[in-house]
């Protein structure tokens, strides 16, 4: 028989102390691996003032260029990358369809694509970015359930394809925004039609560090779900992190009868230094329908050793943005500013 000392209040806090910690940890890791210190809660829902000047933010690469592009979105959470959102754009000849970028968990549009969108914009394409999972004015994003962000990428990308004219548009994205994510607009929320892929609205997505099949997050998402703990850990940090585990509802229900929508290409750009989605080769796409070269698994590190670009500096890495706009126009000529370099993991 257990005593009343066992079930006393100081025992109940000394048992349950641990898991609350490990709940914070878990989410205070997926915010330190985005957000700098201390600005998490400061943003502004004031967005009438000029959006902040992307050049100054594209200088450096990697985290550093990252982090500059974050502290100019604190001010107005939900300016455009530079190039993007020109709502007047048409698509030409050459780039007939738009580009619509998709910000990762913990990101926002201006912060994760102030590098590539400018590029994209440069090669003549229509360029689209909009924030996802998170109320307006709120800086960090990408916290809602993944079938949520899901329905307003839908309503993002008809918007884009009303306003363009175009039939279909391409998709880009990073981390959630690059796998979980637009995998679900595809299959559930209208992006691609299984019965007749021609009435398809996305040709192709190309996913930068894509969370595709769950992730373990380094071992620390293991460890909360046999502790428990997975729900406070997304009530704290937000429902898309519980969805993006391995295993969870939302990989289950997106990976039943495989990963590939008829019709739609499919690019992932993995780097084997990924400390986020992990096991890393759980990113890449795998095509049970036939082999019709409709999905390229790409390694940068098989193609450029010396590039060590961890999953943040992902999005800002040279080489991976190269291989981005040549995943969506073959006849892409590589420039200098796209060439293998060396690149630390962790600094990015």
């Amino acid at each position: 028989m257990r005593t009343s000392a066992q079930h006393s209040p100081a025992r109940v806090r000394a048992l349950t102390a641990p898991r609350r910690l490990l709940a914070t940890a878990l989410a205070a890791l997926a915010l330190s691996a985005t957000a700098p210190v201390g600005l998490a809660g400061q943003a502004s829902a004031d967005t009438t003032e000029p959006a902040p000047a992307g050049a100054a933010m594209t200088k450096a690469v990697g985290h550093t260029a990252w982090h500059r592009a974050f502290l100019g979105s604190i001010r107005q959470p939900e300016a455009a990358p530079p190039g993007a959102n020109d709502w007047n754009c048409k698509p030409t000849d050459k780039h007939p369809r738009p580009v619509v970028l998709i910000h990762g968990t913990y990101e926002n549009a201006y912060n994760n694509w102030s590098e590539l969108s400018p590029k994209l914009k440069e090669e003549g394409y229509c360029v689209f970015a909009g924030n996802f999972g998170a109320p307006m004015g709120e800086v960090i994003k990408g916290k809602a359930a993944v079938p949520e962000s899901a329905k307003e990428l839908a309503r993002f990308v008809d918007r884009v394809r009303t306003r363009t004219g175009a039939k279909q548009v391409d998709l880009v994205g990073h981390s959630q925004g690059g796998g979980i994510l637009p995998r679900y607009y595809l299959k559930f929320e209208g992006g691609a039609n299984a019965e007749n892929p021609s009435e398809n609205k996305v040709n192709h997505l190309v996913g930068i560090s894509p969370s595709n099949h769950g992730t373990t997050m380094m071992g620390l998402a293991s460890i909360a779900k046999a502790m428990r703990i997975l729900d406070p850990v997304a009530k704290f940090g937000g429902q898309s992190l519980k969805d993006q585990t391995i295993g969870s509802d939302v990989n289950r229900r997106l990976d039943a009868g495989g990963d590939t929508m008829p019709g739609v290409t499919y690019t992932t750009l993995v780097t084997r230094f990924d400390e986020v989605v992990t096991p890393y080769d759980r990113q890449y796409i795998h095509d049970i329908t036939g082999p019709d070269n409709r999905v390229k698994n790409i390694t940068l590190q098989d193609l450029c050793p010396v590039d060590l670009t961890d999953h943040i500096g992902s999005s800002y890495d040279p080489f991976a943005n190269g291989l981005v706009l040549k995943a969506l126009d073959p006849s892409y000529k590589p420039k200098h500013r796209d060439r293998c370099r060396p690149i630390a993991p962790v600094i990015s």
